[in-house]
């Protein structure tokens, strides 16, 4: 993306003559949309742009479960919270013996 916003500046810049880019040739003003549509070949053929897709996807759905649960009233982040208390209240009691007779 950063290529195609290179490439409109350079075009702007040529088309309104100003600056050194109205000495450039034509060609080295275009060459940021080549290598803007090489980058997407590249990323699109490694799986680059698919993978990302798919993380933003995974991301949403957790979000928008998350909220559905706190709709509904279920506290997750609560409930993890109390289940962590918990079960450090459980070892902390495993840990310690049981009172008996002094010795």
């Amino acid at each position: 993306m950063v290529f195609v916003f290179i490439g409109i500046a350079f075009m702007i810049l040529k088309i309104t003559e100003y600056g050194p880019v109205a000495l450039w040739s034509w060609w080295w003003v275009l060459l940021p949309f080549l290598l803007a549509a090489l980058w997407w070949e590249f990323s699109d053929g490694t799986g680059l742009t698919r993978a990302r897709a798919m993380r933003k996807m995974d991301e949403r759905k957790v979000a928008r479960r998350e909220r559905d649960m706190e709709a509904l009233g279920l506290n997750t982040r609560r409930d993890k919270r109390t289940k962590a208390v918990r079960e450090a209240a459980k070892r902390a009691a495993a840990a310690t013996p049981p009172p008996g007779p002094p010795r």
